[in-house]
């Protein structure tokens, strides 16, 4: 009942909202729910880990839609190779959409957690609708621009006349249904930001079952084979789109999707987008090294390091996916304490957030170090995809832990509204660094295809260093002054 008071007294302060259906809304959340996502209460690495735990699920069953894709992919009679070649190829474009989904969802998710924070669930309210309308708008407009020019984008993208019929085939079918992905990926956001992780989690896990399953019926049993693939992803994809906004729409979340928040303005959108393009810019800038590496090793290599490439890619994703998870779940806990102006609290969660993410990294690097052909296999069992495949491996995964200081550092400068911050890195660290390197290291010293590879791995001690570095030297310091200030 305290609780109850205290959240009333706080709404009677605010600007009455719009709509009596929005204050019948504050007036039923009121009694329970909203304390359950009151992340300035409790323990800190709790409240990460809350989120983490069930994110980080959601996380990997969302990636097994493409993962479980590859995997059945590789092993299809007669054309595993070039089919898994195939589907490597058209890597940047689903990198493209994703970053989009990111551009809002990333954007939109931290200003709706601080607004939470402060106590303004209207504005709050306001931003998830402007982020769930930009969306849609920018998912059928990127639809239809890429089918148009899909041909030219593959060849660009490092596709060979061989591997060309897979990848058109794979990523036509994709296409149409990547509005689901955007939906899925950027609203998935405010369920977690609400607290319900767990809802997060079982917004994924019905898509990924139904794939799991339709794969292999899809392309073994009605011998549909890449075209199957695509369809089975797609079909999931719509499950969970469907189940992320009948949830956002129910009495069973805390702020709903309505229709009256969903009308642009111009100043939301600013601030959505200016937040968001951390995301889009890493999405973007990973795109960009796809399509470096997979041009540079069809020249140096041929389709076959292109294959191995996208094997590495593929464990890549896996790998990062706990480390990513923590990170991310640490943003509305950061930006909740910021908004709420308990700095100590944000300092334990940077704390925290770090020392997790260095730990995991160092460990998976030493587990992929020492069995490189056991996860080349999962996808092929190409005997000269596998050979290439190990040095390749062990090359590109070297000092894997310093790669968690990028995620840390670019979630604390997300999570705290320092986008600028955020964008200079993502671009320091893959344009700056690991696209020259890309293009000039395969040319020197004699090193061909270990020089694309050797590319990650200085640009995760580099960009890595210099980005956690100046978190410290401008975050950890301005927290400390604020929270010196606070105390006295």
């Amino acid at each position: 009942m305290r609780g109850r008071a205290h959240f009333m007294r706080r709404c009677a302060a605010y600007p009455r909202p719009r709509t009596k259906f929005f204050r019948k809304q504050v007036s039923e959340t009121a009694a329970g729910i909203k304390q359950q996502s009151d992340f300035s209460k409790g323990s800190v690495s709790a409240n990460i880990l809350s989120l983490a735990l069930p994110l980080t699920v959601a996380q990997l069953i969302n990636v097994l839609y493409n993962v479980v894709d590859r995997i059945y992919i590789g092993h299809i009679p007669g054309a595993s190779s070039a089919a898994l070649t195939g589907v490597g190829v058209t890597f940047p474009i689903l990198s493209i959409v994703i970053a989009f989904a990111n551009l809002f969802g990333t954007g939109g998710a931290p200003l709706f957690s601080i607004a939470r924070g402060r106590g303004d669930d209207a504005h709050a309210a306001d931003i998830m609708g402007n982020t769930f309308t930009m969306l849609l708008g920018t998912g059928l407009v990127l639809t239809a621009l890429v089918l148009a020019f899909k041909k030219p984008l593959l060849y660009l993208f490092g596709a060979s006349d061989a591997t060309y019929p897979y990848a058109n085939a794979y990523i036509t079918i994709y296409l149409l249904g990547s509005l689901f992905v955007m939906v899925g990926l950027g609203m998935n956001s405010f369920i977690n930001s609400q607290g319900f992780g767990r809802i997060g989690m079982m917004t994924v896990l019905l898509g990924a079952a139904a794939n799991i399953l339709l794969d292999p019926i899809f392309i073994f049993v009605l011998h549909m084979g890449i075209r199957g693939a695509a369809l089975a992803t797609i079909l999931s994809q719509l499950l969970s789109a469907i189940w992320i906004l009948r949830f956002l729409t129910s009495d069973k979340t805390i702020l709903k999707l309505r229709r009256s928040s969903m009308r642009l303005s111009a100043q939301r959108v600013r601030k959505i987008v200016g937040l968001g393009l951390s995301g889009f810019t890493m999405s973007i800038t990973n795109c960009t090294v796809q399509i470096m590496c997979n041009a540079t090793l069809q020249v140096y290599g041929g389709d076959l390091y292109v294959g191995v490439m996208t094997v590495i890619n593929s464990i890549r994703e896996i790998a990062t996916l706990p480390v990513t998870g923590v990170t991310h779940s640490a943003q509305p806990v950061l930006g909740f304490n910021y908004g709420a102006k308990e700095y100590g609290r944000v300092k334990k969660a940077i704390v925290f957030t770090s020392f997790i993410a260095i730990l995991y990294t160092t460990g998976i690097w030493l587990i992929v170090d020492g069995f490189p052909a056991f996860f080349i296999r999962i996808f092929n069992q190409d005997a000269e995809l596998i050979a290439a495949g190990i040095p390749a491996i062990r090359l590109y995964f070297f000092g894997f832990f310093m790669m968690s200081l990028q995620f840390s550092g670019q979630s604390i400068f997300v999570g705290l509204g320092k986008s600028k911050k955020a964008i200079f890195f993502s671009i320091f660290r893959k344009v700056i660094i690991v696209v020259p390197l890309t293009i000039l290291l395969p040319g020197m010293f004699g090193m061909g295809t270990n020089g694309v590879f050797a590319a990650e791995p200085i640009s995760n001690f580099v960009g890595g260093i210099a980005c956690f570095g100046t978190m410290l030297l401008t975050i950890w310091r301005e927290l400390t002054r604020l929270q010196k200030g606070k105390d006295s």
